[in-house]
């Protein structure tokens, strides 16, 4: 069984300018992203996805591949990860390599370690799922959640409003680190979400998203707390 590692990371970036190359706590961020893709030690290959040559002069001296740059096409604010995934897929194809299994993973996903890629991929291959990827619990039950009409409050769902949280059924959202994949169902579908797709839960302190220059400060107080916090332990 082979599998590949792709790491999407263009160069454009509006509200965090240059942000998959920008220093996070000492190091770019996308190295994080690298490191532990290779510590894993499940890819025949780590590569990354980029339209920028210094992405890719900076993934290429922390051990990553850039054996193509990424299209112009699928560079801009409208093209999707799947758009992205498939590109490279069949880039691959035509030189002749091919891959049974593959995980994208986000540049800007600093909590992802070697160790939960691992756990990850063990259950996409024992319970032979489709594709699989992190999910965090939701911190309020969203079958309680409430909307505004004409600035006015009101439930999503009524008839649900007075029950206790315990008697509602949780809800999950992803994690926006990594995603694990069937590269031939993957292609067939063209979308993570297929007949049979997988999640491991991960706690709420690993995960952050990183759109603003806010979420960036409070994602490198997370990190520095969580590993100060295992070091102790």
């Amino acid at each position: 069984m082979k599998s590949l590692c792709i790491i999407t990371a263009r160069g454009g970036s509006k509200r965090i300018p240059r942000k998959n190359i920008k220093n996070f706590l000492g190091k770019p961020i996308i190295v994080y992203s690298i490191e532990s893709a290779i510590n894993s030690k499940i890819f025949n290959e780590v590569m990354v996805s980029t339209d920028d040559e210094e992405i890719a002069s900076v993934s290429r001296q922390y051990g990553a591949s850039v054996p193509f740059m990424r299209s112009q096409k699928n560079s801009d604010d409208f093209s999707t990860t799947s758009d992205v995934l498939i590109e490279v897929i069949e880039a691959y194809h035509r030189q002749g390599a091919k891959f049974d299994i593959a995980c994208c993973i986000y540049p800007t996903a600093p909590f992802v370690t070697a160790a939960k890629l691992q756990e990850a991929f063990t259950v996409l291959i024992e319970n032979k799922y489709d594709s699989l990827f992190p999910v965090v619990k939701f911190g309020f039950p969203i079958l309680r959640s409430l909307k505004m009409e004409n600035s006015l409050i009101k439930p999503n769902w009524p008839e649900n409003y007075l029950k206790r949280s315990q008697d509602l059924p949780p809800a999950y959202h992803d994690a926006g680190q990594f995603y694990y994949f069937n590269v031939p169902s993957f292609l067939e579908n063209k979308s993570m979400m297929m007949k049979k797709t997988g999640a491991i839960i991960v706690d709420e302190n690993s995960v952050q998203d990183i759109d603003t220059e806010d979420d960036w400060k409070l994602a490198e107080l997370k990190y520095r707390l969580k590993h100060e916090h295992n070091h102790q332990v």
